[in-house]
């Protein structure tokens, strides 16, 4: 019979893995609403149509990695391989009325079949925020702080560096585009086969390769700041300016770009060497040009996504997250006891402490099993202590055992209270 088993490039989560997913969520939520953001949920399919038209026909994830299926109405629909989209098209269909702007987070999972890796899987899950309707820097550097004070709270800020770039207004980017084709096809023999099928359908990208050959061309190849126009360079500089006002350290990488249209202006990714070579745990930009491609009014937009498997791996090296819990572990010997152990149970988890009941076995494999469960104590009720109205209170880290009258047993449980 055959194994029953995840499928390639999906993940069970649980135990601290779990715990290390749910903090990251938690942390961006909490910090998403104080800058205003509100959360919102999309559906996990779409029509494909919105997703070819804000990828493009001709991008990887289009071609190559997305998970589409005709249902059985007849209609195509695609697993969501990313939330921007989804959100637009929400937008554009009213789900936010006429309120702009629009300050929405995110959080689950998303979907591209590629070749499984460490840190990238076919089931993945991202944290993200959508600020749409400010076309002002002001809106670009509110939320790229928001990503940073997510990463400074998460405590992993001091170990990614915020690369930062500007993809510049429609006319800047014309002639830089002219200006790179220009320079790539000179130099065409030398590039490798994924970078001259880009040149023809999107040279932008060719910019993001990482092959030796394509980084030996691109070496002198001719830099956007050449080309920009007087009202791309001042929104550049004022995204800067911005973000050292705010003490938020960031580097120019002039090679970092995105490859659709509708980007501009801002681009930007926080980027650490700790993951190998899935370095990027939350990038995002500008992209003005979206919400009209999707065939709704012209409307400017600026957000990020960060993968929450990535900034979990960041928090468990940083060793951030505290464990779970200890509980208290419940250990009736006898009916007569299991029913004063529900009713104890219940009054200390409405007491606020976390309770493990032990089911069955003996007095030694029910202690067993409360080690197992990480107790801090295990309250022992026979009938011997029923009749005398007390229960044992043993300490599972020094082994002190003491009888505790019923009464009495919150107080004396007190110092097991998480957070103590």
């Amino acid at each position: 019979m055959r194994k029953i088993q995840p499928v390639r490039g999906t993940h069970d989560l649980a135990a601290d893995e779990m715990r290390r997913h749910r903090h990251v969520v938690e942390c961006a939520r909490a910090l998403a609403e104080r800058y205003g953001f509100a959360e919102v949920a999309t559906p996990i399919f779409e029509f494909s149509d919105v997703f070819r038209r804000t990828l493009g026909d001709t991008s990887d994830i289009v071609t190559k990695e997305m998970y589409t299926f005709t249902d059985r109405g007849g209609s195509e629909l695609t697993l969501r391989p990313e939330n921007t989209a989804g959100v637009a098209r929400a937008l554009i269909g009213g789900t936010f009325g006429d309120r702009r702007p629009v300050k929405c987070f995110y959080a689950g999972p998303m979907f591209r079949y590629e070749r499984p890796q460490k840190g990238r899987l076919r089931q993945f899950h991202q944290i993200g925020v959508e600020l749409i309707g400010a076309p002002e820097p002001l809106a670009d550097i509110e939320v790229i702080a928001l990503g940073a004070h997510v990463l400074e709270e998460l405590g992993v800020l001091e170990r990614v560096t915020l690369e930062i770039n500007t993809l510049a207004d429609e006319p800047s980017r014309l002639a830089y585009r002219e200006a790179l084709v220009a320079h790539l096809e000179a130099h065409e023999d030398a590039l490798s086969e994924e970078s001259r099928q880009r040149l023809g359908r999107n040279p932008l990208r060719v910019l993001d390769s990482k092959d030796e050959g394509d980084r030996a061309v691109l070496a002198d190849a001719p830099l956007i700041d050449a080309h920009l126009s007087p009202e791309a360079a001042a929104f550049f500089d004022a995204v800067c300016d911005g973000l050292s006002g705010l003490g938020i350290a960031f580097a120019r990488n002039a090679r970092l770009v995105r490859g659709l249209d509708y980007y501009c202006h801002t681009a930007f990714e926080f980027v650490t060497e700790a993951l190998g070579a899935q370095g990027a745990v939350l990038a995002g930009g500008r992209y003005d040009g979206l919400v009209e491609t999707m065939g709704g009014p012209a409307t400017p937009g600026v957000g990020w996504a960060g993968g929450i498997e990535r900034l979990a791996a960041l928090v468990a090296q940083a060793g951030e997250v505290a464990a779970a819990p200890r509980p208290i572990a419940i250990v009736p010997l006898g009916a007569r006891a299991e029913a004063s152990a529900l009713r104890l149970a219940q009054r200390l988890r409405h007491a606020g402490f976390a309770v493990e009941l032990t089911y069955r076995g003996t007095l030694s494999k029910r202690l067993k099993r409360a080690d197992q469960a990480r107790a801090a104590a295990a309250v022992i009720l026979g009938d011997d202590e029923m009749e005398r109205g007390v229960a044992t209170v043993r300490d599972l880290d020094s082994g002190e055992q003491v009888e505790t009258p019923e009464a009495e047993l919150g107080a004396h449980l007190a110092r097991y209270a998480p957070g103590r």
